[in-house]
């Protein structure tokens, strides 16, 4: 196989997607699971696995060199909110809490370019995500069967510019809306309970738009939709969710569109150069 690979893993679906990715190019993979995070069966998808807490960056450090990585990937989340509601789950080594103590705020952005600058001092690459699975990438236009409305294109573009000023705060990089009124902006309860809250705000048909912050860094935190997302909307009765094209991923993606197409739920790629009906 080609040279190691090292998976920094954390919530959700994409550390299984990038692993697959990374072994379809014959690369070997050593993943670090974050305790408390990552799915236990991730060790059965990668050729090397350590189990660690949150904050032992010490040990992760010298996981990563045993297996002779020399490139890393981080995928899925460590959200702050469980961290705020289980500090336990934190267990910082000295390494660790200097870094801490160096952020001049907790924002996801501060958090995640100090744990790279980090990586990178011990002589890591950061790779951007997508990088070992470019065709999870969404594309321009619809990406189900399900066409959207012309109301629901008009929804997309009023949304597109707030979401892209939410996510230029740092504060999330999901809006729902619904026939020009905004239902629900993501914060720190993630993209899910938005659209839960924004879907239970709207009459039905909701519109949810996630984009990539302005000046978001492929290595990190690169817009994510998958099954649990279109059940949520499923439930919610939305009617389009609109993902940024070129930029936000698709995981189990064959799957993902089944069940949108199921429920009547339009799924769009969209450049944001291209607004629906002209928009910017």
């Amino acid at each position: 196989m080609g040279a190691p690979v090292g998976l920094v893993a954390g919530l959700g679906r994409l550390p299984f997607e990038l692993a697959l990715g990374a072994r379809r190019r014959g690369q070997r993979v050593a993943a670090v699971a974050l305790e408390g995070f990552a799915d236990p069966r991730l060790g059965e998808a990668v050729d090397a696995c350590a189990r660690l807490p949150v904050g032992q960056l010490e040990r992760l450090f010298a996981f990563l060199h045993r297996e002779e990585v020399k490139q890393v990937v981080l995928a899925g989340k460590v959200p702050k909110g469980v961290l705020f509601q289980a500090p336990e789950r934190l267990q910082p080594d000295a390494t660790a809490a200097s870094l801490l103590a160096t952020l001049v705020d907790r924002k996801d952005d501060s958090i995640l370019r100090s744990f790279a600058r980090a990586l990178e001092a011990e002589g890591f690459e950061l790779l951007a995500q997508a990088e070992l699975a470019p065709d999870l990438l969404a594309g321009e236009g619809p990406l189900g069967s399900v066409a959207a409305a012309p109301g629901q294109l008009a929804d997309v573009a009023f949304a597109w510019p707030i979401a892209k000023t939410l996510g230029e705060l740092d504060v999330g990089q999901t809006v729902v809306v619904e026939g020009g009124a905004v239902l629900a902006l993501e914060a720190i309860e993630g993209t899910d309970e938005a659209i839960r809250r924004g879907c239970a705000l709207g009459r039905g048909g909701a519109c949810a738009v996630k984009v990539a912050k302005p000046r978001q860094d492929p290595r990190f935190d690169v817009p994510v939709v998958g099954l649990e997302t279109i059940r949520v909307l499923a439930a919610g009765g939305a009617g389009i969710l609109a993902v940024e094209a070129g930029r936000t991923l698709l995981l189990e993606r064959e799957a993902m569109l089944r069940e949108a197409d199921a429920a009547g739920l339009a799924l769009l790629g969209v450049d944001g150069r291209r607004l629906p009906g002209g928009a910017r």
